[in-house]
């Protein structure tokens, strides 16, 4: 059920960031009324730049092993340095699922991919998130990557 909420929760931020990029720069909101004049577009009055910035940290948050230098969120700490360990392989790193202590690979792969396609579909709107954006996807690129390491064999939950 959190694996769920997750994944549901990570999607609409995905295409609320999609979305709000293509609202936050210039596309007017026509009426459909033929009686109502159109002399200025409409735009969104909401601070799609504060909502991108707080999704990217929404990811920060969540992240899992030795955290960089660079971590905006400064409550949290390095987690999870033994991460399969018992198993003897590298599974630090990637993001937790829901706020719990368990790292689900699928999701994690899923929203890393509709992260991947908003960074190239509208990364030359992001700004100054542009950079906190594909590092949020090499955090859990890395992460599979040592989930797949070892020859017929997936690591996709661990926690």
């Amino acid at each position: 059920m959190a694996c769920a909420n997750f994944s549901f929760t990570l999607l609409v931020l995905c295409s609320c960031f999609a979305t709000s990029f293509l609202v936050c720069h210039g596309f007017p909101v026509h009426r459909k009324n033929p009686l109502h004049h159109r002399h200025q577009p409409r735009f969104a009055s909401h601070n799609y730049r504060d909502a991108l910035t707080k999704s990217i940290l929404f990811f920060e948050g969540q992240r899992s092993g030795k955290l960089p230098s660079s971590q905006r969120m400064t409550w949290r700490r390095d987690s999870g340095l033994t991460d399969g360990s018992t198993m003897h392989v590298d599974l630090v790193g990637g993001y937790y699922d829901a706020g719990d202590n368990v790292k689900f690979g699928f999701p994690m792969a899923f929203t890393t991919t509709m992260l991947s396609w908003s960074v190239l579909e509208f990364g030359g709107l992001m700004k100054g998130e542009l950079q906190n954006a594909r590092g949020a996807i090499r955090w859990a690129t890395d992460y599979l990557l040592k989930a797949t390491a070892h020859t017929d064999t997936i690591y996709v939950q661990y926690g």
